[in-house]
């Protein structure tokens, strides 16, 4: 059901907690300490007990960090959350553009000669903390390991999490995790390595068929591992999480504690990501006889290739979330919207994916924006920020749920009342560029920075744009948000079949309305074009996500049509597919809704 944040999270945090912390920082000879919003795996979500951002500033954004001085407190934060970053931090806390405003330039200009900036070495990455360090170069400023000074004021910190492990059965993974560690094994052994040191939770339960329950919403446990190049694994966690699974030969279980003195007795060739190791990592395997070599994190190509069981998974999951999602859509339509807050929505979207399907959870705290609220890309309705749904206007909602066949993500927007002629133009240009990702061609060997425009020209014709990529990668009953792939002005990865994308365009106007849609798109092999080149590999892309875009909003008359032809078979194959499995009720609505244009 809806969730609200508690004391810990709740916005305007300040005074007090940063005081606390500047006091220790003077205690430990420290000018400076940076706070992460990332735990030791690197995850975009974490677990309650390493909500320190949050709790130091009243920030619950997905991506940012802050950097404290003794006289100025910078919380850095993207384009996403500029807006969401002033509602909720006390004005003790200066934003900071990012990444246009990088740490060290920041730095160079606010902190004083010679200052010393904390970190906690297990928080930040090898690839961070060298690229921080390479840019204050001749400043005088010194980054210093440190212990966490968020850990020591914080006196009532939530306990780490202690949920179960169970198997993700290899009828919904489509390979045994033997296979797979034997595939790994190999790719260790490809790049002349002996080992591989694993930090990510979603690679290791990939790697191991398994899934947890130690992030909210994210169906993954904490862990470390390493696996040698003949496949075998030693993982370290807290081993009662895998008690109801039983000894496997080929995996030795630690606790955590192990770990440092683990990686400081390999010997060999060990192959790192530093995109993903912690600092400390490395320094635990410099104090060994380790030769460190780096690279990318083996699994997170594999993983990100999607097998035929895994994609077949992928389109039941969205067949089953769509049918929730339309039946919710007639329920609203139904409704008088002058009586409902922005909170009766997400509940009420919850419990019809409840009702609907074999949910396991929603797959991330559901987005529901009215009016102004959907300008905040990110926005997450409390109880202090909830409001009655806007009168001639919009209403965006971004949502998804997880299933074990797979990981769903959508995004709509509804109209409220009478939107604006301006809204609606805006509207049909996001989708538009929606359409052109949805039915690119494109050659093999292309990556999502070679995409992003096309998502982008339609807004960009009415001098619009946005501050966010346009796609990101998704997993299989997994993170929502999964690496490396996605559409990007920043992105090389080159796309291959069975990745899995969103597809997602948008428009937010401060203090007014936000529009985004959003489909889940796979990669897949195109066909031969009959009078296209011999030989030249092309790619295109399968739409997964099921569910009618809002026809009220299209202004159809600006609609291309290829455009037109796209939509209107799209919205067939909404029909065909979801019409058997609707109550009577939403079936009438969808016709409506699904009428070609």
């Amino acid at each position: 059901m809806f969730q609200t944040f508690d004391a810990t999270t709740s916005p305007h945090q300040g005074p007090p907690r940063l005081d606390r912390l500047r006091a220790w920082m003077s205690e430990h000879d420290l000018d400076g300490f940076l706070v992460p919003r990332a735990d030791k795996h690197q995850g975009e979500y974490v677990a309650p007990c390493d909500e320190r951002l949050a709790w130091l500033t009243g920030f619950t954004g997905s991506a940012g960090f802050a950097c404290v001085l003794q006289g100025v407190a910078g919380v850095f934060i993207d384009g996403r959350y500029r807006l969401q970053v002033q509602d909720q931090t006390a004005d003790v806390f200066t934003p900071v553009p990012w990444p246009e405003t990088s740490l060290a330039d920041w730095l160079r200009e606010t902190a004083p000669a010679g200052a010393r900036i904390g970190f906690d070495p297990w928080l930040h990455t090898v690839a961070q903390l060298e690229a921080t360090q390479k840019a204050l170069d001749g400043s005088g400023i010194e980054l210093v390991a440190a212990d966490n000074g968020v850990d020591a004021i914080w006196t009532d910190r939530p306990a780490p999490p202690k949920g179960k492990v169970w198997a993700h059965d290899v009828s919904l993974a489509g390979q045994t995790s033997g296979d797979k560690r034997a595939l790994i094994g190999a790719a260790v052994a490809e790049r002349d390595c002996d080992a591989a040191v694993l930090t990510l939770p979603d690679s290791i339960c990939w790697l191991l068929n398994i899934r947890g329950a130690d992030i909210p919403r994210t169906p993954v446990v904490q862990a470390f591992a390493t696996i040698t190049a003949n496949g075998r694994v030693a993982l370290f966690s807290d081993q009662d999480k895998f008690a109801d699974l039983g000894p496997d030969p080929a995996i030795d279980q630690h606790d955590w504690a192990a770990f440092s003195a683990h990686l400081t007795s390999l010997g060999g060739r060990v192959l790192v990501d530093p995109a993903s190791l912690p600092a400390a990592a490395m320094a635990a395997l410099q104090a060994g006889p380790a030769d460190v070599v780096h690279g990318q994190d083996p699994c997170t190509l594999p993983k990100a290739r999607k097998n035929a069981v895994e994609l077949a998974g992928a389109r039941a999951a969205h067949e089953t979330d769509a049918v929730a999602f339309t039946e919710f859509l007639a329920w609203f339509d139904a409704q008088d919207h002058s009586g409902l807050t922005e909170i009766d929505v997400v509940t009420a979207l919850e419990d019809h994916r409840r009702r609907h399907g074999n949910i396991h959870d929603i797959s991330f705290e559901t987005i529901c924006g009215s009016g102004p609220n959907g300008a905040i890309v990110h926005y997450r309705v409390t109880n202090g920020t909830n409001r009655p749904l806007d009168a001639d206007s919009l209403l965006l909602i971004d949502s998804g749920a997880q299933y074990p066949q797979g990981t769903t993500d959508i995004t709509r927007v509804l109209p409220l009342g009478t939107p604006s002629a301006r809204m609606k133009q805006v509207f049909t240009a996001v989708l538009r560029g929606m359409i052109a990702v949805s039915m690119l061609r494109f050659p093999q060997g292309l990556a999502g920075q070679h995409i992003d425009a096309f998502a982008r020209a339609p807004l960009w014709d009415l001098g619009l744009d946005f501050d966010h990529g346009t796609g990101h990668g998704v997993g299989s009953f997994l993170s929502v948000h999964e690496g490396p792939q996605r559409i990007s002005r920043i992105s090389d990865v080159a796309f291959e079949p069975g990745m899995i994308v969103s597809n997602e365009p948008g428009y937010y106007k401060a203090g007014d309305y936000g529009i985004r849609i959003e489909n889940l798109i796979a990669v897949r092999k195109a066909r031969p074009h009959q009078d296209g080149d011999d030989g030249r590999a092309m790619l295109e892309f399968e739409t997964l996500t099921l569910a009618p875009i809002d026809r009220r909003l299209i202004v159809a008359d600006t609609l291309a049509p290829a455009e037109r032809d796209w939509l209107n078979a799209y919205h067939a194959r909404v029909q065909e597919t979801l019409h058997p499995h609707l109550s009577q009720s939403a079936r009438v609505w969808l016709n409506d809704a699904t009428r070609p244009i």
